[in-house]
Order: structure tokens, then sequence, then C-alpha cells
């Protein structure tokens, strides 16, 4: 896995060993980056359920001012931290070690983001839990953008989504991302 373009492009990133991660491709995160190229420049980038923090990573390498990493994993989280060195980029990045909803409480009261990823372990409703966490809401700016990755049987279209509207789905062979924006 390697970071596809801006600064630390095609930099190697090393990921967790196992099958509790399931890293996202090189070629669905170009795609995925090719989608949002223009959302991505001087924001702030909330990467939930990090992983390896590639898709933080490469957020920062296209030009995301800040990005916070929350992944609980502790031999995730010290695989993000080498990324950030190896790339350069651990200036601009906060790591949170908790799990998602402790880290999302955390958050609360400081700047807002402006882009939200959340690649949770499917099947289990995660994505759901975060997105009906009212203090998520509140953490996330006016018309902020969260993508959801997810396995293919995952559906957010008959779910009670207050606060948040779906703009499209981008359906892959083993998965897709989901995209929504925060709305008042």
């Amino acid at each position: 896995m390697r970071v596809i373009a801006g600064k630390a492009r095609s930099l190697r990133l090393k990921t967790p060993a196992g099958m509790d991660t399931r890293p996202t491709t090189d070629r669905i995160k170009e795609t995925l980056f090719n989608m949002i190229q223009d959302e991505v420049y001087d924001i702030r980038f909330l990467d939930l359920f990090s992983g390896s923090g590639a898709i933080g990573i490469e957020a920062l390498s296209r030009g995301a001012d800040k990005a916070c990493f929350v992944e609980q994993n502790k031999e995730a989280v010290d695989i993000i931290r080498q990324n950030l060195e190896f790339t350069h980029l651990m200036g601009q990045a906060e790591i949170l070690p908790y799990s998602v909803n402790s880290a999302i409480n955390m958050l609360l009261g400081h700047e807002r983001f402006h882009v939200a990823f959340m690649d949770p372990p499917y099947g289990k409703g995660l994505e759901k839990e975060v997105l009906h966490n009212p203090v998520f809401y509140q953490i996330l700016q006016e018309k902020a953008l969260v993508i959801v990755e997810a396995d293919l049987e995952t559906d957010l279209y008959h779910e009670d989504l207050r606060g948040f509207r779906i703009l499209k789905e981008k359906i892959y062979k083993t998965n897709k991302h989901i995209f929504l924006e925060r709305i008042e």
C-alpha cells in the first residue's frame, strides 16, 4: 500500500498484521480521492477506525491542513505513528488511541471537521452507531462530507439519518463508499 498523490506520493505505508484491519486498496483509495479532490485542500480531516492511517495520510498528502486519526487497536496506533513519521506528516496529525465513541466525545468543543471518513468492521452496524451519535453531528462543520466504507449489504437509505442526507454511493466489487452530507 502506498500514498497515491501529493507531497508524500509513492511512499509505501505499513499495515497491521493479521485480519483485524482491511486496508483500503490503492485502486479504491485513488478512486475515492479522485471523487473528493476538491473537498480535501486546507481542511480538517477525521479518519475514524483508522487502521494503518492510509486514508488520513492520503488526505494530508493532498493538502488537508490537519487530520485526526481514531484507532483503538494498539498495534494499529503504532503503525499509524510510524507511517506519519515516515511521510513527514506527524506535525499535522493527532492520534486518538480510543474507541470511536470516546474519541468523538473528546473532540467536542475543538475545531470542527470538514470531511470525516469511517471504515468500521463490516456487519456490526458501527457506522449507524456513529451517525446516530448526536456528538458526531456536533463535531462536524455545516455541510461536512461524511464517507462510510461498508460492505455491499450495508443499507443506510432505510435509516433515520437525522442531520445527514445521502448524496451518493460508489459500489466496487466487494464493498462501497456511501457519501453523506451534514445538514441543518
